[in-house]
């Protein structure tokens, strides 16, 4: 039995033989583990709130570990908390984006991990954890970041929350608020009102290096407080969770129940959110996946001061520069961004970028491939001024952009117009639309601004950028006109609907399946 699993665990009537990610939050109550503060991000450093922050000197180096974890885990186990999540009726973790994890960018090593484990063999069912039962609940681990409540879990662990309590380590339990969340980065905050000031962590403001000591602190299988230590395995890790995978992998044994919970360093400061596991069985095999604290640090930012994460946007389609396209463009290494096209009137179109160019850094920081592109730019907010550095023909160019804002106020191509009503099936494709000419893609057609890397889109390989001209044999150009066709397709009883699509390689008709979303 091998399972891909966020490390939220959940209750169910049988153990699924299948490899996913499963939340780290389980479906009896979620814990958070607070580990880092993030000190000075919140309140000024006079404020008499930090009087309760956890000390801060190193105890080790990670040159030099201790010979016990010991002076390490007493100073910042007080800053984690346990979080029960009291569900919503009608949750479901599929609503959370379950389905088929993306496997497109994922190391070829894990792919073949995946496939292998699939329920029903290669290709089989590799969705989220089954879905949560009306009523039910759900625990993971989380960590305090401030003294005046703020706390750091996965997205995750709180998704369909109706009520929300963590407990502290000295075992007082207490309401907490939702502040925000951001799904692409699959990270929340919440703030706990009652009972400040709080002892707290600090995120660290380096990446630790492969190789480096870490400690785990979490809620596994209900039992919090629990400690484990490893070693930094890896980074820059992309397991096809997100469209911003950036992972740390750790050897720390992580299970089910530690989603959300905090990854120290020796000095005592957070260096990952610990998000999801790769393992036959569900447990522990030493294959475990956190956030970094750079991202931790840049969203909760913006969850704290706005409730939401606006991300920058340059408007270009780009694709990885490959070996045989190095070797065609004379460039010595594969490396960078190519540009396949610059979208009119965005961002890119109007510093001067153009089909061909290939960018190779962001204000001065260099770009290893498109991937990164992405989450150099969405980790900047809209309106800053970026400095990009490209070759064209051969020469060295830079363009100054000023980021636009990354379309957000899209739709799923499945959301229904029915009111609001509930209890209808609705079919999922996973897909963020926008109206062609809205964002610049041309006139004709609605435009992908999003995908969901789990969704049944992403398995037939509709990217970001690319344009629907057709649904069901009808041209679309709003999102009622796509929503309208898949209704219909599904009125017909059809149990796919077609699509033509165009990209910067031409157009193809796509066969995508309908999943409803009830069921």
């Amino acid at each position: 039995m091998t399972q891909t699993t966020r490390t939220t665990s959940h209750e169910s009537r049988h153990e699924s033989r299948r490899f996913h990610r499963k939340a780290l939050a389980s479906v009896a109550a979620v814990t958070l583990v607070a580990t880092g503060a993030l000190g000075t991000a919140f309140l000024p450093p006079s404020s008499p709130a930090y009087a309760q922050a956890l000390p801060q000197t190193p105890i080790t180096t990670a040159e030099h570990p201790p010979g016990s974890f010991a002076p390490i885990v007493n100073r910042v186990k007080p800053g984690v908390v346990s979080v029960k999540v009291k569900l919503k009726d009608d949750a479901s973790d599929d609503e959370e984006g379950g389905g088929q994890p993306n496997l497109q960018n994922v190391p070829p090593q894990l792919r073949e991990f995946f496939r292998r484990f699939g329920e029903g063999g290669p290709g089989g069912n590799m969705g989220r954890p089954q879905q949560r039962h009306g009523g039910g609940a759900a625990q993971g681990s989380g960590f305090f970041i401030s003294a005046d409540g703020y706390v750091v879990t996965n997205n995750h662990v709180v998704n369909n929350a109706k009520s929300v309590e963590v407990t502290l380590d000295d075992g007082r339990t207490l309401p907490a608020k939702v502040i925000g969340t951001d799904p692409k980065t699959d990270l929340a905050l919440l703030k706990v009102t009652d009972g400040a000031p709080f002892p707290y962590v600090k995120l660290a403001h380096g990446a630790p290096q492969v190789g480096d000591w870490v400690v785990a602190i979490g809620n596994p299988f209900g039992l919090g407080g629990t400690v484990t230590a490893g070693i930094v395995s890896a980074r820059g890790r992309d397991i096809g969770a997100g469209p911003y995978d950036d992972f740390l992998q750790i050897d720390a044994p992580i299970n089910k129940g530690n989603s959300g919970g905090p990854t120290f360093n020796v000095s005592g400061e957070v260096v990952g959110v610990n998000t999801a596991i790769a393992s036959p069985s569900g447990g522990n095999v030493g294959l475990a996946f956190a956030i970094p604290s750079e991202t931790v640090q840049a969203v909760v930012d913006q969850l704290r001061t706005d409730g939401k994460v606006a991300r920058g946007y340059l408007g270009l389609q780009i694709q990885p520069v490959t070996k045989d396209i190095a070797d065609s463009l004379g460039l010595d290494k594969a490396k960078g961004a190519l540009v396949t096209s610059a979208q009119d009137g965005t961002p890119a179109a109007k510093a001067g970028l153009k089909s061909g160019d290939v960018v190779q850094a962001v204000n001065g920081d260099p770009v290893t491939d498109a991937r990164e592109l992405s989450r150099k730019i969405a980790s900047l907010k809209p309106g800053t001024k970026v400095d990009l550095a490209y070759l064209r023909g051969g020469k060295a160019e830079t363009a100054q952009v000023t980021l636009g804002s990354l379309p957000n106020d899209t739709k799923v191509a499945s959301a229904n117009d029915n009111g609001g009503r509930r209890g209808d099936s609705q079919p999922r494709l996973g897909l963020g639309l926008a109206p062609a000419d809205q964002v610049g893609a041309g006139r004709e057609g609605v435009a992908v601004v999003s995908v969901d890397p789990d969704g049944p889109a992403a398995a037939k390989g509709i990217q970001e950028g690319d344009i629907i001209l057709d649904v069901g044999g009808q041209p679309v150009s709003t999102l009622s006109d796509v929503a309208a066709r898949i209704r219909a397709a599904e009125t017909d009883g059809r149990k796919a609907v077609l699509m033509r699509v165009k990209n910067d390689k031409g157009t193809r008709f796509v066969a995508i399946g309908l999943q409803s979303k009830n069921g």
